[in-house]
C-alpha cells in the first residue's frame, strides 16, 4: 500500500498502556477527537487506575474528568456501566472477543473491532468517517451506504493481516491528508488513483466578469442570471443548483465566478 510511503506509524493515536485504558479511550473518542480524549484520559486514569476502580465508581464521579468531551454525561455513565460489567461477568479482564466486547453498555461494533485489533491482535477493519470517506474518494469502495457494507467491501479486498494496518492507514490519510474539507491533494500521493481528485480536476473554470447586481446566480448555458434556483440529484446522488430557465447545471456562483457544481463528499450519514 503506497501510504506506508508517507505514514510511517500507522497506529492508534489514543494514548494508552493496557486494553482497560484504551477502551475508555475509544469509548470517550465518539464524536470526539482523539487530541480532545488524550487531554483528559491522564487525570481520569489516574484517578481511576483500573477496572475495578471505575466500577466502584459512580457516573458523577467520573463526569468531571470528561467534562470536556462530547456527550460527557452519558459517557460517563456508559463508562462504569462498562466498567461494572467487565467486573462481574469478566473476571476484571476486558474481553478480546467482539461479541464479548459488544455486550458492554456504550460499546457499538467499531469500538469493539478497534480494541479487539488494536488490544489483542483480533482480524478487525473498524471503519469510521475517515475510512468511509477515504475508501469510497479513492474508488476501494462505490455507493456503499453504511460503514459496515464498506467494511465488507473492503475486507473482501484485502488480506486480513493487513486489516487493522489498512485502518490505521486510511484514518490518518483521512485525517491529516484527505481531510472532509479542503482535501490537501497537492500533499497526496494517490491522486493518480483517486476517482475524487478526477472529479475536482473536471470542474468547470471559473468565469470572470459576471455581475451579481443581475441576480445570485449566472447559467453559461441560457445566458441568463436567476437569484432563485431549482435543485437536481445528479447520477452520484448529489444535490446541484440547476438553472431556473433552461434547466442546466451549467452554472455558477455570479460573485465568485466559481461553478456551483458539487463532487460526493462521503459523508456518514
Amino acid at each position: 500500500m503506497r501510504l506506508r510511503q508517507v505514514i510511517k506509524r500507522p497506529q492508534t493515536e489514543l494514548r494508552h498502556e493496557n486494553p482497560y485504558q484504551l477502551l475508555v479511550a475509544v469509548m470517550l473518542s465518539a464524536q470526539c477527537t482523539d487530541a480532545r480524549v488524550n487531554q483528559v484520559t491522564p487525570a481520569l486514569f489516574a484517578a481511576f487506575p483500573t477496572v475495578e476502580a471505575l466500577a466502584a465508581a459512580e457516573p458523577e464521579d467520573v463526569l468531571p474528568y470528561i467534562r470536556s468531551v462530547s456527550y460527557p454525561n452519558s459517557k460517563a455513565r456508559h463508562l462504569v456501566a462498562a466498567a461494572r460489567r467487565i467486573r462481574d461477568e469478566f473476571g476484571g479482564a476486558v474481553p478480546s472477543s467482539l461479541k464479548a466486547l459488544e455486550s458492554l453498555p456504550g460499546v457499538g461494533p467499531k469500538t469493539a473491532r478497534v480494541v479487539a485489533s488494536v488490544a489483542f491482535g483480533v482480524a478487525a477493519l473498524p471503519v469510521d468517517t475517515h475510512v468511509y470517506r477515504v475508501a469510497h474518494r479513492i474508488g476501494l469502495v462505490r455507493r456503499a451506504r453504511t460503514p459496515r457494507e464498506v467494511e465488507r467491501r473492503l475486507k473482501r479486498q484485502l488480506p486480513s493481516h493487513v486489516w487493522g494496518e489498512a485502518h490505521h492507514l486510511l484514518i490518518l490519510h483521512g485525517r491529516y491528508t484527505c481531510t472532509a474539507r479542503q482535501p490537501r491533494c497537492a500533499q497526496c500521493v494517490l491522486t493518480d488513483l483517486c476517482d475524487h481528485y478526477r472529479r475536482l480536476q473536471r470542474l468547470p473554470a471559473p468565469l470572470t466578469g459576471l455581475d451579481p447586481r443581475q441576480g445570485r446566480y449566472f447559467c453559461k448555458r441560457c445566458r441568463r442570471y436567476f437569484d432563485t434556483p431549482v435543485y437536481r440529484t445528479d447520477r452520484l446522488e448529489v444535490e446541484q443548483v440547476s438553472c431556473l430557465n433552461c434547466g442546466s447545471l451549467q452554472v455558477f456562483d455570479a460573485k465568485t465566478g466559481c461553478s456551483t457544481r458539487r463532487v460526493p463528499d462521503y459523508r456518514v450519514r
